[in-house]
Order: structure tokens, then sequence, then C-alpha cells
């Protein structure tokens, strides 16, 4: 038995209890020695690229450090080398999330993570949706099972409650029927009811609601997101249903991922400054380097660290695998407080909301390699898969766009543009067989799809044009398998 474990637990939750700040002198240099020092891959890892750890002492010698990734680094150790002190036993609980091919990537982690993470649940919590002082009905609606979001939520948010808060959880995961049946008969004994789960499966939850003649209103929603951006029209129409008259202090979303948790979050001072750059794409562009409206939120430095390289994001953190400039592929940056009010200001826009004093990164996703639906990542290689059997494989070139765009109603659904081979019918039963091949290799494939994504929402419209198409398969020009929604 490890009495140092619960030592280190007593420590930390006195912390998180009584509001002591995180720690930020020497980040991330002091994470970095701590890794180094303790974690058998990475020590391996930098001596395999010739770096003495003592040598790093500034930040401009962390910046200088290698990237790390899956491929670099997680795929090339052993798990529990990957961990402190070379022992997975040491963390209490694993994260699983599917990976390119289907393939599990395991993540472990600790109650000390859930810790770090629930702060962030609590500037929601606390800033957003005032529960220190309204007794609150949190409903889980992230499916519960090895992936990250619902269990890892219930966690968060029940620390909150341990801390004082008056919140209850009840995580019926992604079983709509279960949340229709359990939240009329929770939410009245509530001063506020908060929904937490994947955009279009909450929206499904509500317009489903509305169709069973339930009333949102009566009881005073919030909502928390997390996996997919959405645009600030698919909030308002999603607020408007579910009676939230105030979307800016009562709407939020998380940036997180399987390997870290949650690395930021919407606040309302973040959705009043991305609400007012969504009727100015001009400004998105100058601030962001594109027209689209990236997630935008804030993150505390004193628990993650990002970095942005190329149009792509880095980030640093203690985690069960601590991880080191680590490479998530996420496109995005990194803004000042101070320079994002500067910008505002300079271009007529004064923030209601003054705190919290934190740096922004906003992410347009992996939008080179992935799309998401129903917070499940899709991979070209799962489509491929697909497009490679008998007889689909001789009417098809192999090319095709991924894209998930929003109906009239704006609910989101999986689009798949398919080169036909030179001279070959691109007729509509071809489309329709195609599209029931790739929902079977993505159910069988893809853990994240089968079980995020509800049964009726996972065929796929399928489009097929002629080769060559201009649009989608221009000849001589480099092929990409995913393209942003126009």
């Amino acid at each position: 038995m490890d009495t140092g474990r619960a030592a280190d637990f007593a420590r930390k939750f006195t912390g998180f209890a009584t509001g002591e700040p995180e720690p930020a002198p020497q980040w991330p240099a002091s994470l970095f020695a701590q890794t180094a020092a303790t974690v058998p891959a990475y020590a391996q890892f930098l001596r395999e690229h010739g770096i003495d750890p003592a040598s790093v002492v500034t930040e401009q010698d962390f910046r200088r450090l290698p990237l790390t990734d899956k491929d670099s680094y997680y795929r090339r150790y052993r798990l529990p080398e990957l961990c402190r002190g070379g022992r997975l036993d040491g963390c209490d609980m694993v994260a699983v999330s599917s990976g390119s091919s289907g393939a599990p990537t395991i993540w472990p982690r600790t109650v000390l993570d859930e810790l770090d993470i629930a702060r962030r649940f609590e500037q929601v919590f606390d800033q957003g949706f005032g529960a220190a002082t309204r007794s609150t009905l949190a409903v889980v609606c992230f499916p519960l099972g090895t992936w990250v979001g619902g269990l890892f939520t219930a966690a968060c948010v029940r620390h909150l409650a341990a801390k004082g808060y008056p919140i209850t959880v009840v995580a019926p995961g992604n079983n709509k029927a279960e949340i229709l049946r359990v939240l009329p008969e929770l939410a009245p004994h509530f001063d506020q009811t908060v929904l937490l789960g994947y955009p279009p499966f909450v929206k499904d939850v509500i317009d489903s609601g509305i169709s069973q003649g339930l009333a949102w209103s009566q009881y005073s929603m919030r909502m928390v997101f997390a996996g997919e951006v959405f645009s600030e029209q698919w909030r308002d129409l999603v607020a408007q249903r579910a009676g939230i008259d105030d979307p800016v202090r009562h709407t939020a979303s998380l940036y997180g991922t399987a390997d870290a948790g949650v690395l930021g979050n919407e606040t309302p001072l973040s959705v009043s400054i991305r609400r007012f750059l969504a009727g100015r794409p001009d400004l998105s562009r100058e601030l962001f380097g594109d027209a689209r409206l990236p997630t935008l939120v804030q993150y505390d430095p004193a628990s993650r660290f990002f970095e942005q390289l190329d149009g792509t994001l880095l980030f640093s953190g203690d985690n069960g695998i601590p991880l080191i400039r680590y490479h998530i592929a996420d496109e995005g940056g990194v803004i000042g407080c101070g320079e994002m009010l500067e910008f505002c200001g300079r271009n007529g826009f004064q923030p209601q909301f003054s705190t919290p004093d934190l740096p922004f990164v906003y992410v347009f996703g992996r939008s080179l390699f992935t799309v998401s639906l129903f917070g499940a990542n899709i991979y070209p290689e799962n489509v491929t898969v697909a497009l490679e059997q008998s007889p689909i494989s001789d009417w098809v070139t192999g090319k095709f766009v991924l894209q998930t765009p929003e109906d009239a109603d704006r609910n989101t659904y999986l689009h798949i543009v398919v080169e036909a081979a030179p001279g070959q019918d691109a007729g509509e039963d071809r489309a329709v067989l195609i599209a029931e091949a790739v929902r079977r290799e993505l159910v069988r494939l893809n853990s994240e799809f089968a079980h995020y994504v509800p049964a009726e929402r996972q065929l796929p419209l399928v489009e097929l044009r002629a080769a060559g198409d201009p649009q989608y398969f221009p000849v001589g020009v480099k092929h990409r398998y995913t393209r942003p929604v126009s």
C-alpha cells in the first residue's frame, strides 16, 4: 500500500477545496525537470536526442526541446514507462480513445489529474452558472465507459460537490431515453439544471424533449459542450429552444482531449468576444488568420502551457502520462489576454466581462486529418476500408472528401463526396451502397463513432462525382481528405 498517495491526495484536495491558486513559478520548466527525472520514457527520449535535462533552464531552452506526439513518443515505449516512476499502477483509472485505425489509445490518469481539471469546471459552474448559491442538477450526457468524456466529467463535477457546491450529479450518459426519463423527475427539486454533452447530442435531447411536450424553460437550463466547433447561430437556436435567455453566461464549451482532459474552457468573456467576431469575418481573418470562427477558450498557464507552431498547437501538462511539448495537431493559436482586449477595443468592442485575466487559445480542429461528429473523430482511414471492398473498388478512385455540414435545422451530419473512377457511373444507387458500407466500417473500426453517434445519425450522405471534378478532385492538385464547410 502506497501511503504517499493518500498524503498527495490530502494535500491536493485541501488546496482545491480552499481555493488555493495553482503554483506558477518556473512553470513549465519545473514540469520538464520533474518529468525528465521521474518518467523513464521521457528520460530515454531526451538521451536519444542528446539532451542533458540540466541544460534546460529558461523558457527559451524549453521551447527548443523536441516535440512529442503519438508516433515519436507515446507508441515507442511501453505504457508503464510513460508514467511516473515507470508504474502504471500509480494511476487509478484509464481512458481509451480510438486511433486512426480504430486501435485503442490508452491514457492513464489519477484523481490528482481530476482535481486539476475540476478547476476548469469550477470556472464554468461558478462564474457562469452561479452554482455556489444555486442548487444544481448536473446531467452528464457524454458517453459512459472507457471513453474520457462521461466518467471524467462526472468525477470532476463531483469534486465540486465535495468542495461544498450544492451540486448533484446524475449520469445517464448518451442514452436519450434515460435522460428524458430521469430529468423531469429530478430537475424540479433544483434551482437549475445543466446538460453536459457533445453539441449535436445535446441539441437532439432538447429537440426530442420538445417533441414529447417537455417545457425546458421550467428547469432553468444551462449547458456545457465539448468536442466540436459550432456557430453562434447554433448556440442561439439551442439556447432559445431550451429556454435559456442568456447564452453568454449560461452556455460554455470545453476544449478537451483524451490525452490530457480539459485544456481550456469558454468564459463569459470569451463567449462575448466570439459573438462579436461572429458578425465580423474580416476581423476573424485578421485575428485568427481565417474567416472561419474557431472555438475560443481561456486557459490557465499554471496548469497547461500552450505553444503555437506553424498554425498548430502544442501543449505541456501534468497527467497520468506527463506530456512535454506534445503536438496534438489541432489547428489554432494562442493570444494573450491583454492583446485580445486591445484588439477588441481597437475595433470598437468593449466586453462587459473583465475577468478572468487568462490567455486565450483558439481551435479550428484537426481539419487536415479528421472531422468530428457527435464528438467522435472520423478518420480518412476508416472510410478508405469501405471503398476498398468489392464491387465498390471497381467504381471509385479511392479519393474522397469528408465534411460535417448542418442541415436547415442546424443538425450536423456526415457528408462524403467520393470520386468515381473514369468511365464509371455516378448514380444514386451506387452512392447508397457506398454509404451503407461506410457506416458498417465506421461502426466496426471506430468505437467512438459506434458509441457516440446515435444509430439514426450514423448513415452518411454520400455524393458521387465524376473523376477530376474541379470542385473536389482537381487534376494536378494535392488531394485533401477533409475541408472546412463553406
